[in-house]
């Protein structure tokens, strides 16, 4: 008969094997305390791991949501999240420029294990920029190493990562990206390989590299909607015109900042290799130009400042050209009489402005032109800025104090013209042109280079020149426009090029109460169906900043009004007959 096994004896694991007698059940009672003793003890260090991993998922989970995610724009980045390279902005917090990890797809031929026609298509099939036989010719080399791609995206490096052939590695590298291209590429530059080159990516490079000041965005002067527009317009007279260039720009005249700023043509700073080297010259601050009639409202501005003229009403002779120490000096539009100054202004007369800088004299001339800052660069942050060309005090006699006055003879950079015209408009104040955002009810200080009377008199002028004279194509409705256009043969190698012209436009609005200063050049502009031939300024450029005003007008919130204007009553009562181009 088989016997049955004990309750206890199951409990005690001692069936299957023969009873001691040595057991007892005082024995069987502590096996089952150590028993389950080690039980608890294997329980809690069960607990206590798993406990562990989920503070270390807690942690990780913080330290990548906390630390590394992405600021919001305008605040500093934590000292986790400090990136390779401080991201930069327009204004308005549009991105302008900003670091973002790529990858490098690599490979070492020699530990090729797959078939390299097949793995080179299946690459290109994931980077459509790369064709499959020069795949195939970086896996075959004889190279010990060899990068097949670099700048590749993190999406498109993981497919090649899936691929599963262990000779091609991926190296991660911070690459700068301009998502909107060649938008305002001269003002930003492009950085290679972690270091500015050209712009704003040089000029401030050490404060974008810093590990102690990369982290706080930088906020460019620059309004994105304004720089679009401003290139637009640039781009189609540039087309229409086909000229050998143009540029421009948006100056604000209470504060200096630069709202935009085009040279054309340009270049993608995402690609800066795959341009043309001459793309990167920069004719707004590096290329300077005889700038023409525009010259003459600082001579009439000086000679109002100081004293010469007198009245509106005041004549000069322009009768007949003006012969000079063997240079004659002739009016384009001769009227061949006496001229008021508001007639020698939108006529532009050389004749009658040559006169009036006569009188101003040449020590006069140089001390207002020395507190423009023409004798020096323009002071702005970018290092690409050229020095105006301007004749030694030896030969500065009265024919080069005649001929400067209307603009040859002297060769400044637009942005040298701008910031004059801001001070002529602004009540006389001179300030720095810069591309640094400035905040809201700051004070620029700036250097008085002419009286508020005297600035009060150039906007009723400026504005004359648009309504009744040689700028009226830039007559944008409701905006009230004032201006004055400058024609002027192109210099090139120290002399002049034939047939050649360098047109400009400088312009500011609202005259009865002036904030922005909006200037063009084009370049050699050869005329076109639209300007009936003509390559002047006031049929080329004028139209493109009347154009400019109305598109731009509204984003910087002015609102034309038809109802406003400045008053220029008594200065058409000392005008005979219509201006003409």
């Amino acid at each position: 008969m088989t016997a049955v096994p004990l309750r206890s004896e199951i409990l005690s694991g001692a069936v299957g094997r023969p009873r001691s007698a040595a057991s007892s059940p005082i024995q069987l009672a502590g096996q089952r305390q150590q028993t389950l003793a080690l039980g608890r003890q294997r329980l809690m260090t069960g607990l206590l791991l798993f406990c562990i991993a989920i503070g270390v998922l807690i942690l990780r989970l913080a330290d990548l949501s906390l630390l590394q995610g992405r600021p919001a724009v305008g605040t500093n980045r934590s000292a986790g999240a400090i990136p390779p390279r401080g991201d930069i902005y327009d204004r308005n917090n549009v991105e302008l420029a900003r670091t973002f990890e790529a990858y490098g797809i690599a490979v070492a031929p020699r530990k090729l294990v797959g078939n390299p026609r097949i793995l080179a298509e299946q690459i290109a099939a994931i980077l459509p920029e790369k064709t499959a036989d020069g795949i195939y010719k970086e896996l075959t080399a004889r190279n010990s190493f060899r990068y097949i791609s670099r700048r590749v995206l993190p999406e498109q490096a993981k497919r090649i990562n899936d691929l599963g052939e262990p000779a091609i590695t991926l190296e991660r590298e911070p690459e700068r990206l301009y998502p909107n291209l060649n938008l305002a590429a001269h003002v930003l530059g492009y950085a290679v390989d972690g270091a500015g080159k050209v712009g704003i990516e040089k000029a401030f490079d050490h404060q974008l590299a810093d590990p102690t000041t990369r982290g706080t965005p930088m906020h460019l002067s620059i309004d994105a909607r304004v720089q679009q527009a401003l290139e637009s317009e640039l781009a189609a007279v540039m087309i229409d015109q086909r000229a050998d260039g143009a540029g421009g720009i948006v100056l604000d005249v209470d504060t200096g900042e630069v709202i935009a700023m085009a040279s054309l043509p340009d270049f993608n700073p995402n690609a800066p290799g795959q341009s043309d080297p001459s793309t990167f010259y920069n004719k707004v601050t590096y290329g300077v130009y005889e700038l023409g009639s525009t010259f003459k409202t600082l001579t009439i501005a000086m000679a109002l400042d100081a004293g010469v003229i007198t009245s509106m009403s005041q004549k000069f002779d322009a009768s007949r050209p003006l012969r000079i120490a063997g240079y004659t000096i002739h009016d384009d539009h001769a009227l061949n009489r006496a001229q008021t100054v508001p007639e020698i202004f939108i006529h532009s007369s050389n004749i009658g402005t040559a006169r009036i800088a006569s009188e101003l004299g040449r020590d006069r001339q140089r001390v207002y032109l020395e507190r423009l800052g023409f004798f020096q660069k323009a002071p702005i942050e970018i290092p690409e800025r050229a020095n105006p060309q301007y004749p030694p005090l030896a030969n500065w006699g009265e024919l080069a104090t005649m001929t400067i006055a209307y603009g040859h003879g002297l060769a400044i950079s637009p942005l040298h013209m701008a910031s004059a015209y801001a001070a002529v408009v602004n009540g006389g104040i001179l300030r720095p042109a810069t591309l640094m955002r400035v905040e809201p009810g700051k004070h620029v200080q700036g250097t008085r280079v002419f009286s508020q009377s005297t600035s009060d008199t150039m906007r009723a002028m400026l504005r004359l020149v648009v309504t009744d004279g040689t700028g009226r194509k830039a007559n944008a409705a409701g905006y009230r426009v004032g201006g004055k256009t400058g024609t002027a043969e192109k210099l090139a190698g120290g002399r002049y090029v034939k047939g050649a012209n360098v047109s400009t436009f400088a312009a500011a609005f609202p005259m009865d109460k002036p904030r922005y200063i909006v200037m063009a050049t084009v370049d050699n502009p050869k005329g076109s169906k639209s300007s009936y031939g003509f390559k002047t300024a006031g049929m080329v450029v004028a139209p493109v900043v009347g154009r400019l005003v109305q598109r731009i007008g509204p984003p910087l919130g002015i609102i034309p009004d038809a109802d406003k204007d400045i008053d220029v009553a008594s200065l058409l009562g000392q005008i005979e007959g219509e201006a003409k181009e």
